[in-house]
């Protein structure tokens, strides 16, 4: 042996005492982080509707089975003492008491009963006990009892002077002890000694409970004494031993006549009605704490613990029990059997063992160490499967038989009694019997695929499966050392599926389904009968497991385990679970065990230990949902409390809304779920989930109904809860906004037909403008083809009248150019006298102004202002000077103007200078081109 495995087995040695012993029920743990208060936790009561309060160093704590909510101390002192009585939670601090009552939004408020009344509260008075009785709530003070009568509002006040330490009902009966006096009793009112035997005087009693027609009281360190008949005795039970070491700080009688005993440092301590030592839990074993400071059972039979650091609730009445490795000596278990009154477990670490229905720890089987896979009992020797080979348990000591690694399984072959089949790592291997001793046959060749399902369909054919390479089928021959052939079935492989035999039927599973194999065609056929019995989902794992003995078929989903039986009256299969989650259960995923201990009862081992489950207890309960809080904000600030009693009409902002509900479910094996829909806008119900609240966003304006429903394992609860509410519509959807956008948009209407009408008539005014202008372009058009029309006659009578001018004047210059030679002509004559009359007629002619008045006619009909404006601009011309400029305005030359002047050439030139020096004309300027211009 290696020194490694010597260690190792020394190391176990070592260790073996320090696992727990004791199968417990289950516990729930709260630490202060949790319920969010400080860590002692001193009274705890409980609520018709199952809420929890407990008295914490902080405040009053309220739990609902899914949050916690701390209600702070009025006076910011430790709360000493709780008490739910109809709607009030009564409670007592320091120098105070009263109670605490639920508001509209669901929320505690406190009323304190010990001001403004007529007597004072003592200094330092700090009220332990609160007793509910007829009407009338008593608060116990070391000093005082007062009595609140709740229907007068009144108290009353039994002063002490000796320390009064705890105060007892029994049935309808008070009392309470004075040390070194005695137990009094609360008749009328008033304290009156009812107990005063010396036995008792001294000695503190903790708990008083009704026995037998009498009392028996229980004590801080010496056990119980019985009090009838006015005599006390000694109740002597096996539990007196272990009393006399314990100190005993509190306690109950639960409903079943058990009792449950907290003490200072060792935990608890369940004993039966006649004194049976029937459980005793303490840190080691799971309790938070050792110190326990209050004791409650709750209405489902759950005691809670107020411990001097946490709170824990034991599920006394939960139809499991837990072996919890703490230490992690056992680790993993895989596989377990029951042989001679002995329960073997095979773990990861190795083989332990300890005798059935004891308390005695768990052993290591010597030269185990490893990993163990299987554990059966065959043929009268329990086999043991091993990383490290095949070994047989006798005497608790394991006989290794086969040095092969690896044996997944052992199986009988039916064919021959005296030989095992074993799959291992590589393969298939065979034990045999020889001389009473099982030992290592031989391999079976021709096969070197790890085995770890295994299933006989004839004497020398059989199935493996392989969850990563399939389902394969074998031929042996007949004396099992080879294989003849083999082949893959046309069946997928499945990650965590399992090959077994269900009454004569091999069975495959894995996610698609249960498969059934058919011998006849070598295939896998799925079975609908199981495949809908066993609906895995969400899936797990494929692994079924038959009890043969009880005939149950069982398999693992991912929130419960089931198993299918045949029902009593006939052979149709029904179904049935244990609601146990898997993250709770913490079973190793494919490698899920089971073992029937008896006809109810079943151990399946897990990570940390095993969990043992009664079936025939898996009783539902009947659980109710509670709407917890609502409450609702706006973007970007805090939520404010609904008062849910009645429907809720919020303004548009006001569009997220909070959901707090819960089940009081106070078992640590099954969870709550929930499911809601949001009628409005989410018609659908949601998936389960085990968050407790839900917060809507931003939601549109409307009407709303919040359903919500819960259930605990797959037990649906009672009732569903449901909260109505609307959202307003946003100021620019409301009514009045939709009357002001009509308005506006019958005002836009208007003003779009205004802006029309004031388009069209523009548009029209432009059309007629456009109209008039063309109109007007046409008449001035007309008017100007008239006009041209005008002028051309205009100039036509112009170059008439130019025509008669140049005419008359070309005549005028004729006729004196004629008479002028005819005069000349004349001159020359003989006859003179004859000639000058002739001469002095021609000169009349010359002379003769009306050819002047004539020309001067037809020129202002050309030119008519011409004249005016020479003699505007020079107002020194004589009619002469007119005449010429007349003549130059017609750009004749001076040889022209002559003639009509009936003067010389140079005259006219003279005639010319004249008039240049009367315009002021300089020397180099032109006189011709001067008139033209003007």
């Amino acid at each position: 042996m290696s020194f490694r495995s010597i260690f190792f087995c020394y190391f176990l040695f070592l260790f073996a005492v320090t696992i727990h012993s004791q199968e417990i029920p289950p516990i729930k743990i709260f630490t202060p982080e949790d319920y969010g208060a400080e860590d002692q936790n001193w009274s705890i009561t409980q609520a018709d509707n199952n809420f929890i309060y407990i008295a914490n160093n902080k405040g009053l704590l309220e739990y609902n089975g899914a949050s916690w909510q701390l209600y702070d101390s009025p006076n910011e002192s430790i709360i000493r003492s709780v008490k739910v009585v109809d709607d009030r939670v009564y409670s007592g601090s320091y120098m105070d008491f009263g109670f605490w009552t639920k508001n509209s939004y669901n929320q505690l408020t406190y009323k304190s009963l010990a001001e403004n009344q007529d007597f004072s509260i003592k200094e330092d008075e700090d009220f332990w006990s609160i007793i509910e009785i007829e009407g009338y709530i008593l608060f116990k003070s070391f000093d005082r009892i007062y009595i609140y009568d709740t229907t007068n509002d009144s108290f009353e006040i039994i002063d002490s002077d000796i320390r009064i330490n705890k105060i007892f009902k029994v049935n309808e009966s008070i009392y309470f002890q004075k040390l070194g006096e005695g137990i009094f009793e609360i008749i009328n009112g008033n304290a009156k000694l009812v107990v005063s035997s010396e036995v008792i005087k001294k000695i503190e009693i903790i708990n008083i409970f009704d026995y037998d027609k009498g009392l028996l009281l229980q004590t801080k360190e010496n056990g119980f004494y019985t009090y009838k008949n006015n005599v006390i005795e000694k109740w002597k039970t096996e539990a007196d031993e272990l009393l006399s070491d314990v100190s005993i700080y509190s306690s109950i009688k639960l409903k079943s006549g058990d009792f449950i005993l907290g003490t200072i440092s060792n935990g608890i301590i369940q004993l039966s009605d006649t004194g049976k030592i029937l459980l005793k839990i303490d840190h080691s074993e799971g309790l938070s704490n050792n110190t326990i400071l209050s004791v409650k059972e709750d209405n489902n039979g759950n005691v809670w613990l107020g411990l001097d650091n946490g709170v824990n609730v034991v599920n006394l009445k939960s139809p499991y029990k837990v072996y919890k490795d703490e230490q992690g000596i056992l680790g993993t278990v895989y596989t377990s059997a029951i042989v001679d009154n002995y329960l073997y477990l095979g773990t990861n670490q190795g083989l332990f063992y300890r005798a059935m229905n004891s308390k005695e720890k768990f052993k290591f089987t010597k030269g185990t160490q490893g990993q163990v896979w299987f554990l059966k009992y065959i043929k009268g020797k329990l086999f043991c499967g091993h990383d490290r080979g095949t070994f047989i348990i006798e005497n608790n000591i394991a006989k290794q038989i086969s040095p092969e690694i690896g044996t997944w399984i052992v199986k009988p072959i039916e064919s021959n009694k005296n030989l095992l089949l074993q799959g291992n790592y590589k393969g298939l291997f065979v034990l045999e019997l020889v001389n009473g001793t099982w030992q290592y046959r031989n391999k079976i060749e021709g096969f070197d695929i790890s085995s770890r399902f295994v299933e006989f369909s004839a004497p020398n054919e059989l199935l493996v499966n392989h969850e990563y390479k399939g389902v394969y089928k074998l031929t042996l021959n007949h004396d099992y050392t080879r294989v003849l052939n083999y082949k893959k079935l046309p069946i997928d492989n499945g990650i965590k599926s399992s090959l077994l035999k269900y009454n004569d039927t091999i069975l495959y599973c894995y996610e698609p389904g249960v498969y059934s194999f058919d011998e006849k065609s070598d295939t896998f056929k799925k079975d609908s009968v199981l495949s809908n019995l066993f609906t895995l989902n969400p899936y797990l794992s494929g692994r079924l497991i038959y009890d043969e003995r009880h005939n149950r078929l069982w398999g693992f989903s991912k929130d419960k385990i089931v198993y299918v039986e045949p029902e009593k009256l006939s052979d149709k299969l029904e179904i049935k679970a244990i609601e146990i989650n898997d993250d709770i259960r913490k079973i190793k995923s494919g490698f899920e065990n089971l073992l029937s201990i008896d006809g109810d009862e079943y151990l399946f081992g897990n990570k940390e230990g095993y969990i043992v489950a009664n079936i025939k207890k898996q009783s539902p309960k009947n659980f109710k949902i509670y709407l917890n809080e609502a409450s609702y904000a706006s973007l970007q600030s805090s939520f404010i409390p609904i008062d849910f009693s009645q429907p809720i009409n919020l303004d548009n902002k006001d569009n997220s809304l909070r959901f707090s509900y819960s089940v009081p479910n106070y078992d640590k094996l099954s969870i709550s779920k929930y499911q809601y829909k949001l009628n409005g806008i989410y018609d659908q119900w949601s998936d389960w989930s085990t968050n407790s609240d839900v917060l809507f966003e931003n939601l549109p304006h409307g009407n709303y109904e919040f359903v919500v429903r819960a259930k605990v394992g797959s037990v649906s609860t009672s009732n569903t809860i449901s909260y109505s509410f609307s959202i307003d519509k946003p100021w620019y959807l409301k009514s009045t906004a939709i009357i002001a956008y009509a308005l506006l948009f019958l005002l836009f209407l208007f003003f779009v037909q205004y802006l029309n009408k004031k388009h069209y008539e523009k548009q029209q005014q432009k059309l007629l403008d456009r109209k008039e202008r063309e109109r007007e372009l046409e008449l001035l058009e007309n008017q100007r083809q008239i006009v041209e029309f005008k002028n051309k006659n205009l100039q036509l009578d112009i170059d008439n009248k130019n025509r008669e001018l140049g005419t008359a004047t070309m005549n005028l210059v004729r006729r004196n150019e004629l008479l002028n030679d005819i005069k000349d002509k004349l001159s020359k004559s003989k006859s003179l006298d004859e000639v000058k009359g002739v001469i002095k007629m021609i000169n009349s002619s010359l002379n003769n102004t009306s050819d002047w008045k004539l020309f001067e006619e037809a020129f202002n009909n050309v030119d008519k202002d011409f004249m005016k404006k020479v003699k505007s601009l020079h107002p020194s011309i004589t009619t002469n000077d007119l005449r010429l400029c007349a003549y130059l305005r017609l750009n004749l030359s001076s040889k022209e103007i002559a003639p009509l002047l009936n003067i010389s050439h140079k005259s006219v030139e003279v005639k010319r200078y004249r008039l240049r020096k009367k315009m002021g004309l300089d020397h180099e300027q032109s006189l011709t081109n001067y008139i033209l211009d003007l």
